[in-house]
């Protein structure tokens, strides 16, 4: 359409883009990418959430939390996670390069928006996506190999799934703002 200055595929990217900063912001802040259950001899109720930065305790039956135990199992010096606290924050911080940079080129305060600038902003956010994508799958590969006390139960946190839904939606939305070059190639 003539009269539509933003074209859908910028709209889409602007849109799932910020979506994913905040899912994967959560993800790498919150303590939880796995969940230690039945420890033995421990109480039932208790369950051990284990971040990337920390480790929290909390007994369901009376919701008492507390966070900043002692790594006593070396878990903070596992490989998967020492990665995941390098790539985890250095995504955030070129994600928001990324949309700055995709704000500069949609500008919708403008006639016509700046679809090079906005591709060269898909291509980074693309690959703030999987700069992400990358710890919390290797994460979910080593799950069961980071150590834990033997016996106990292993699950997956919900840190780690809004790591991977971020990570999909930053690299969706990425590939939306790509498309932008398909219109610098037909000029």
């Amino acid at each position: 359409l003539p009269s539509m200055r933003t074209p859908t595929p910028m709209i889409v990217g602007l849109v799932l883009c910020p979506c994913g900063l905040l899912l994967t912001l959560t993800g790498t802040l919150a303590p939880s990418w796995r969940k230690v259950s039945l420890v033995p001899n421990q109480p039932m109720d208790l369950i051990w959430e284990q971040g990337i930065w920390d480790i929290c305790r909390e007994r369901q039956s009376t919701h008492d939390r507390l966070c900043g135990q002692a790594d006593e199992l070396g878990y903070f010096e596992e490989v998967p996670v020492r990665v995941a606290q390098g790539l985890m924050p250095s995504s955030l911080v070129i994600t928001l390069l990324g949309l700055v940079v995709a704000a500069l080129g949609v500008r919708c305060w403008q006639e016509e928006p700046r679809h090079l600038l906005a591709g060269v902003a898909g291509l980074v956010l693309l690959l703030s996506g999987l700069m992400s994508l990358v710890p919390a799958s290797w994460y979910t590969h080593e799950l069961w190999a980071l150590p834990a006390l033997p016996g106990s139960t292993l699950v997956v946190g919900y840190s780690l799934v809004l790591s991977y839904l971020g990570s999909c939606l930053e690299i969706l939305g990425g590939l939306a703002l790509s498309l932008s070059f398909q219109h610098c190639c037909k000029e």
